[in-house]
């Protein structure tokens, strides 16, 4: 920011003084063409011929330094066949007069026909009342004194700008110091939470910065979320694996003769907790990697071609939006649909029927899932998320299908619930999932 600013303000402070310059240069130089063209004006109204056919004047000219030698002034009156009428200023010398071209306007040039001595120089051609010669008329001054105003104004320049470039880079970095300011206080806000153990920034703080500390401390309200998700977690499977691990401690212990099949029973136990809590722990970091966009009826295809494969008799029906989408990454929407699907096959009575987007709103994708099994009691929907609840015990299963549909459903800010269908007269379950895009 200060580079920029810096470079910029040089930029502009050359470029205005260098116009600057340019302005008061001209207007001074215009200043003194215009005192040389009076005064070659005044000679050319005073001058006539006289009897003997030379150039007079009728009254003097009022300068006084055209009667001062060498004064810097002088004025000059030249004809072809004609001595020159010269100045006393000019003392021995003369000015140079290029006859090969008349200026009939007055013409105005720079010259140093002088050593030392550079010239401002006005001339005009004129042809005076009864004398058939062209005269020029000359007037010149010396640039010393243009040369040396133009000096002092640009001495006043570069030292004006001098002046008022500083000025600007100093407010420049007082105004950057001062602006980031609330983000030094920001700064000390969180080592201030840091060092008095807070997981909140709550020093007042200005109103230019207060967006960025919602978002902070949304950020550590996101990141002590998960935390107490990962340590719930680690307490949910310490607490799964206690108790297999006490029976097979057990009947080793006592040295039990079914030892083998105890060990693999509360081994696949084990298995499926582990199963359990990892696909949570992969749900977890997918969704904090980035937004994803998955079809729906594409994840649900592929599940209907698996489950297929295993419940050939089970008939499949799939309907609704085949565009919906959902925020959701693909391995999880598999996994709940899985889930779901396999479930509806297993217990229901051989029909299982999908609706994508079944009821379609601006709000999540909803996701019906019926079959025209028995169902489920309205007093059992809510225990049988529980890990392990089973309410067919005659059919191999885990117990643990629905409770991973649900916090895998959960922990993408979705849901589901159990009712009964309407056509089928089975279980629904109703499956709501965030909307992509």
């Amino acid at each position: 920011m200060l580079l920029i600013a810096f470079g910029w303000i040089a930029v502009l402070l050359l470029g205005g003084g260098f116009a600057l310059d340019r302005t008061l240069t001209n207007l001074v130089e215009k200043n003194f063409d215009e005192q040389l063209s009076y005064m070659l004006t005044a000679m050319i109204a005073s001058a006539e011929i006289g009897p003997d056919g030379e150039v007079f004047f009728n009254r003097a000219l009022g300068d006084q330094r055209f009667l001062e030698p060498n004064s810097g002034l002088y004025w000059q009156i030249s004809g072809k066949g004609h001595d020159d009428f010269p100045s006393r200023s000019l003392w021995d010398r003369s000015l140079a007069v290029q006859r090969d071209h008349a200026d009939s306007q007055t013409h105005i040039y720079n010259s140093d026909q002088f050593a030392a001595e550079p010239l401002r120089v006005a001339e005009r051609a004129i042809t005076l009342p009864g004398s058939d010669t062209r005269w020029w008329f000359i007037v010149a001054a010396s640039r010393g004194e243009l040369d040396s105003q133009l000096s002092r104004i640009r001495s006043i320049l570069v030292w004006s700008f001098a002046v008022l470039g500083l000025g600007l880079f100093a407010m420049t970095i007082l105004q950057t110091w001062y602006g980031l300011g609330p983000l030094r206080r920001v700064r000390l806000a969180i080592q201030h939470m840091r060092a008095g153990g807070a997981n909140r920034v709550t020093d007042p703080l200005p109103l230019e910065v207060q967006p960025l500390v919602q978002e902070l401390n949304a950020l550590l309200e996101h990141s002590e979320r998960q935390a107490e998700e990962a340590r719930t977690h680690a307490g949910n499977l310490a607490h799964a694996l206690k108790t297999p691990l006490t029976v097979i401690n057990n009947a080793a212990t006592a040295k039990a003769p079914d030892l083998a099949e105890t060990v693999i029973r509360e081994a696949g136990t084990m298995r499926r907790h582990v199963d359990h809590h990892l696909a949570r722990a992969r749900a977890v970091g997918r969704r904090a990697v980035g937004h994803a966009q998955t079809p729906v009826c594409e994840s649900a295809e592929a599940v209907r071609r698996a489950i297929e494969r295993l419940y050939p008799e089970v008939r499949f029906d799939l309907d609704g939006n085949r565009n919906a989408k959902v925020a959701i990454e693909r391995q999880d929407l598999d996994e709940i649909l899985g889930n779901l699907i396999e479930n509806a096959a297993k217990y229901g009575g051989g029909s299982v029927f999908v609706t994508v987007d079944a009821e379609p709103a601006s709000g999540p994708c909803v996701i019906w899932v019926e079959d025209d099994g028995l169902g489920i009691p309205e007093e059992e929907r809510i225990r049988i998320f529980d890990r392990g609840a089973r309410l067919d015990t005659g059919k191999p299963g885990t117990g643990l299908g629905l409770a991973i549909v649900r916090d895998v459903a959960e922990i993408y800010g979705g849901g589901v619930t159990l009712g009964e269908s309407e056509d089928l007269g089975g279980l629904l379950v109703r499956l709501s999932l965030p909307r992509a895009g």
